[in-house]
């Protein structure tokens, strides 16, 4: 069951806004990462259940911080969320071995797709 979550976001604004909606459903959050280059080490330090997952981030996007916790933990759960639904990511997110990938701004699904996960 997903309880601890690390979010992974360069913008406060939408950190916020993950750990609010969350919290307000019961979920832990054990950290937050302003870039992909912190994820793998607040990975390693926190070990999470689940990791959201920004894709567009300056210093190392979200997919290849993703590959980087992945190669670190096979079994890393990791939920994509972007402003941008484009194919091409939903694709790249999935054959990472993603849950998915979807909007920011859709607290609803984000909370559903996490309370399916196993």
């Amino acid at each position: 069951m997903i309880k601890r979550v690390l979010i992974v976001d360069d913008s406060s604004m939408m950190r916020k806004l993950i750990t609010r909606t969350l919290v307000a459903h019961g979920y832990q959050i054990v950290g937050e990462a302003k870039s992909g280059a912190d994820s793998l080490t607040l990975y390693k330090d926190l070990n999470p259940d689940l990791v959201t997952m920004d894709i567009t981030m300056g210093d190392m996007d979200g997919l290849t911080a993703a590959s980087n916790i992945l190669h670190h933990d096979p079994k890393a759960k990791i939920l994509f969320l972007s402003n941008r639904e484009e194919e091409k990511f939903r694709q790249q997110a999935l054959n990472l071995g993603g849950l998915g990938l979807l909007n920011k701004h859709q607290t609803e699904e984000i909370v559903a797709l996490i309370g399916s996960i196993p």
